[in-house]
């Protein structure tokens, strides 16, 4: 029997049969990722994605990741007014916490993370594993909060000081992005949305199937009305039109021999999910994969994934 090319068919264990881990590859419902789940369902219990997935692309975001909106952050963080007492930062879609872990020890003073997910189990992973400290030695605190993220309002960011999120972006509607564009604007705190997909993939090597698988996966990102790899733009489109201030970066995932699980991970999601949205690469997509899978397995192969950060600065309320 013929092996699905790195496919999560109906509700997966942590562990696909394939080896491919849950949230690697095609999710069962558009609209779904291993961060977060987004809409509610008829189901009466939340499914489990796999931290293990998490755990493997965390040492790649953290490096993705644009340092250089952190100095424009931390500057509109010091003048927002009435926080001496410390940041309120929201965290949404929060997975296993790896946003809280890179950026808290990047900022200075005293912060309270609050983390929105829909799993509980991830919410606990996330509490558990968050930073105690930020960069000059102040207070790191969270609490969790189970809910949906595409259904935020202003008043579920009432005194927040800065808004995060990693790989959330491109799994949202345009409607979801101005919403939440406008939850910002009414809360007059800034938002570092991390590592959305742009699209384009590089191999140090290139294959004839790489545009085409590329182009399948795109399609099958906005499926169901989903931004995919247009979510960038179209968050920098609302949220300018609330007034905010907007920067965008590259982060990159550069994967290499000393990234050899993730990318043969990721390469097995990536083809999976092309296939997925059409079929009719199957045949050479397959020979494709086992080609690309080697190559990683040999240490020979390098690839750039690409991802935008984007960093909105709204008109904070009460002045500054």
């Amino acid at each position: 029997m013929a092996r699905r090319i790195g496919g999560i068919p109906g509700q997966p264990g942590p562990q696909d049969p394939d080896g491919v881990i849950a949230g690697a590859g095609p999710v069962a419902r558009p609209g779904e990722r291993p961060t977060v789940r987004l809409r509610e369902t008829d189901d009466e219990e939340q499914p489990r994605y796999a931290p293990e997935w998490l755990e493997l692309r965390e040492p790649a975001d953290a490096a993705a990741r644009a340092l250089d909106l952190l100095d424009p952050l931390r500057i509109r963080l010091a003048n927002l007014p009435g926080r001496s007492g410390g940041f309120a930062i929201h965290d949404l879609g929060c997975g296993t916490g790896s946003m809280g872990r890179w950026l808290a020890p990047r900022l200075d003073g005293p912060q309270h993370w609050i983390l929105h997910d829909r799993d509980p189990y991830l919410l606990h992973f996330a509490a558990v594993a968050s930073p105690r400290a930020a960069a000059d030695g102040s207070r790191v605190t969270v609490e969790t909060r189970r809910g949906d993220v595409a259904r935020l309002t202003p008043d579920a960011l009432v005194g927040a000081s800065l808004v995060t999120a990693s790989a959330l972006l491109d799994v949202l509607t345009r409607e979801e992005v101005e919403t939440l564009a406008a939850a910002c604007a009414g809360a007059g705190c800034p938002a570092l949305l991390t590592l959305s997909v742009a699209g384009r993939v590089e191999f140090a090597t290139p294959d004839p199937l790489d545009e085409e698988l590329a182009a399948a996966f795109n399609d099958h990102q906005r499926r169901g009305g989903l931004l995919g790899p247009d979510s960038v733009s179209a968050a920098c489109d609302a949220f300018g039109a609330h007034g905010a201030t907007v920067k965008v970066h590259p982060s990159a995932w550069r994967l290499g021999p000393e990234h050899a699980a993730l990318t043969a991970q990721w390469l097995r999601g990536w083809v999976g999910a092309a296939v997925e949205q059409r079929p009719e690469l199957a045949e050479r997509a397959q020979a494709y994969l086992e080609r690309r899978l080697a190559a990683c397995a040999a240490g020979e192969l390098r690839v750039a994934v690409h991802h935008s950060d984007l960093l909105a600065l709204a008109r904070p309320k009460g002045g500054a």
